[in-house]
């Protein structure tokens, strides 16, 4: 780890016991405003590809780099802390519908690269608010816990060691590609992000060094539940033991409707919460119609509430929901982390808790 590494990692988990930091919004979303076409995403390296390319976004963190660069500085110049990659689907198994399997060492070596530049660029603009990078770790468009044969409950497309070995690959490119902090998000499947997390302490280990690890779980339901069953403190207590440097959720819901979750999740984490809603719910055409003041408007609330250490947003939010959202945040303290008492807490799709009878 390189001096300057270690003292952005030591300034930001010191900066969230002063304040809530803001995350970026959606990569997606600023993209599809792009209007791009096939001949875009081939770019020159991959004008001969076996197969259609659109719809790759991570793929044109080579191809359109310039692009990218643009959608993370226009959220920088928004008000964001903390940037992710454009690699929400960098894996070999996401890639596999691409047929791209082979490049996705490159695709999250420049995705990082690109992102870190204009991270760098913005530290240096402002001194006094550095500018982090959280390696973007999707869920796959696999799961370990379902089969996808109704028929057949016992088959799984894929093994864990295989996914586990996917990530990997991806975790050591994003490294090399200048990352701060690993984020698993948008966890619909618990047994995927554990595949994840093993890949990641793998990876420490044998770089001899830790970055902070960020864990985002999506609910399907209003239940609270994510598709492979678990309830938010099930999963909490699932993933406990990474200690995370935070623990939230992102992407299911607006705001409105996540909050309930996020309740639950701030009263029983012993780590920071961070959370990252949808600017509200899809509307018949698949597009997010809620505004920025009014996303901002709730996360004010849970903020002035002690719910939150970071926040930010995901499907359909854009630069102006982010400066909205930092601008009401600005000068609101941020939660205050609970010391809990050492118990026994198990997790199946419900959450044990195992306490001493004789007390």
């Amino acid at each position: 780890m390189s001096q300057s590494q270690l003292q952005r990692i030591k300034t930001l988990l010191k900066s969230t016991q002063d304040r809530i930091l803001v995350m970026d919004g959606a990569m997606g979303t600023m993209l599809q405003r792009e209007g791009l076409e096939e001949a875009d995403f081939r770019g020159e390296a991959f004008k001969n590809w076996n197969c259609d390319l659109k719809g790759n976004n991570d793929i044109l963190s080579i191809t359109q780099p310039a692009i990218i660069k643009k959608i993370h500085g226009q959220f920088l110049e928004a008000g964001a802390d903390i940037i992710e990659t454009n690699s929400f689907n960098g894996t070999t198994i996401s890639q596999a519908d691409y047929r791209a399997e082979s490049i996705t060492r490159d695709i999250n070596i420049a995705a990082a690269k690109v992102a870190r530049e204009a991270a760098d660029a913005y530290t240096e603009k402002t001194p006094d608010k550095p500018r982090y990078v959280a390696g973007a770790i999707g869920p796959t468009n696999k799961t370990l816990s379902v089969s996808p044969d109704v028929n057949n409950p016992g088959y799984r497309e894929v093994s864990f060691d295989y996914m586990k070995e996917a990530y990997r690959a991806q975790i050591d490119a994003l490294i090399e590609g200048g990352i701060d902090i690993v984020l698993i998000e948008t966890v619909f499947d618990t047994l995927n992000a554990k595949a994840a997390i093993v890949a990641t302490m793998e990876a420490f280990d044998d770089l001899g060094y830790e970055l902070p690890i960020m864990l985002s779980c999506t609910v399907t339901d209003m239940s609270g539940r994510n598709l492979s069953g678990q309830t938010i403190d099930a999963f909490w207590y699932s993933v406990r033991h990474a200690k995370p440097f935070s623990i939230g959720l992102n992407c299911a819901f607006g705001a409105e409707h996540l909050r309930p979750h996020a309740v639950l999740l701030s009263e029983i984490a012993d780590a920071n919460v961070c959370v990252y809603p949808n600017a509200g719910l899809p509307n018949e055409m698949g597009e997010y119609d809620e505004l920025p003041e009014d996303t901002a408007a709730h996360l004010k609330q849970w903020a002035e509430d002690g719910l939150l250490n970071i926040t930010g947003g995901c499907c359909g939010t854009t630069p102006q929901h982010i400066q909205a959202i930092a601008e009401v945040v600005d000068g609101v303290q941020p939660r205050f982390i609970p010391q809990l008492e050492p118990t026994m807490r198990l997790s199946g799709l419900d959450p044990v808790t195992i306490i001493n009878a004789a007390e």
